[in-house]
């Protein structure tokens, strides 16, 4: 492309798009926002004279006329960006195609901090707020009630009137502890984080509903040592071992291969093994892959951008607590290979 070619590009107005689709300029302002009534034809041939010309509308104008500065904030406490990073990903996808940019600011767990980001985010006119942080039962360190903006909360605690995303840990857990059963696992064992969290609750509850309710379960760090540990409690106890664990996190998880490998327990031969938050860091270089559930905070990312957009135009949405269902990811830690091969030739077989 040349450089005056550029240089044109750059100075197209609105008025050259309707000039060329043939249009009044009223009418092409409402075409390429979606409002005002004509054919679908006309609002069509002002879209593709827009692409055409390479038109791209003056973000202030566009914020004037619609009242709206086509910005979110997104406040945070996991500075780590272990849960945030992803999430923020989703909201970024759901957003974009609406020419809607996300200003992001980390609070860690200061009340202070988090008051300053805020006000920057308000100063700045944002059109709503989304909350995440590094759990689901905790609240960020600042009150987001009663804003001028819309909020909401995604993978952390909300007030019971807001709108509320969380993944379906039940869900999940229940998911793979069904799929070692699958897998003709008998002796199944839980080793997962501190019961002070509500989503261990809910993981051991679904635990138990499936592998029974005498089924064991280990509390402890969310740390590989701790899985270390744990083994170290069961084979060297007078209890029968098991042939499949479900971990809370997918630290304990490699904690818990690497500790069996060093027993010459073979995973997954002797015992499988399925961790929980498909962290790929992690799960793709334990030895060998891990078998894990996803909490989908991607999707759950792009829920929270799709509501937000909502809100801030207006639409009504109910308030309350969503689930979004988790997924199970089959590698090796479960024969994930062997599986998906006996699964196909089942499938060949059937048809």
């Amino acid at each position: 492309m040349r450089c005056e070619d550029v240089v044109k590009a750059e100075r197209i107005r609105i008025y050259d798009v309707a000039r060329v689709a043939g249009v009044s300029v009223a009418t092409a302002s409402k075409a390429l926002n979606d409002t005002g009534r004509m054919t679908e034809e006309t609002r069509r041939r002002v879209k593709q004279t827009a692409a055409a010309l390479g038109f791209r509308p003056n973000a202030m104008a566009r914020a004037l006329t619609q009242q709206r500065s086509f910005t979110i904030g997104l406040l945070t406490n996991d500075t780590y960006g272990r849960f945030t990073l992803p999430v923020m990903a989703g909201v970024s996808e759901a957003l974009v195609d609406q020419g809607v940019s996300v200003f992001l600011c980390g609070i860690e767990d200061d009340a202070a901090l988090a008051r300053l980001h805020l006000d920057a985010m308000l100063d700045k006119q944002v059109d709503g707020i989304i909350a995440t942080g590094k759990r689901i039962d905790r609240r960020l360190p600042v009150d987001l009630s009663h804003l001028p903006v819309p909020v909401v909360y995604a993978f952390t605690e909300g007030p019971d009137d807001a709108v509320t995303l969380v993944s379906d840990d039940a869900q999940g857990a229940r998911e793979a502890t069904q799929w070692l059963a699958q897998i003709g696992r008998k002796a199944l064992v839980h080793i997962t984080g501190p019961e002070s969290f509500v989503s261990v609750a809910a993981r051991a509850g679904a635990f138990r509903a499936v592998a029974g309710r005498g089924a064991q379960v280990l509390h402890g760090p969310w740390s590989e040592a701790w899985g270390h540990a744990a083994i170290a409690k069961l084979w060297d106890g007078d209890a029968p071992r098991p042939d499949g664990i479900f971990c809370g996190n997918d630290q304990i998880a490699r904690g818990v291969v690497d500790a069996l490998r060093e027993r010459n327990v073979e995973v997954p031969g002797d015992v499988s093994v399925i961790g929980f938050d498909n962290w790929e860091i992690v799960a793709a270089a334990t030895r060998p892959p891990l078998t894990t559930i996803d909490m989908n905070l991607k999707e759950l990312g792009r829920e929270a951008g799709r509501l937000i957009l909502d809100l801030a135009e207006g639409k009504p949405v109910e308030p309350g607590i969503r689930k979004l269902p988790c997924k199970l990811v089959l590698r090796q830690s479960c024969g994930g290979d062997a599986i998906a091969v006996r699964n196909q030739e089942e499938m060949l077989q059937e048809s």
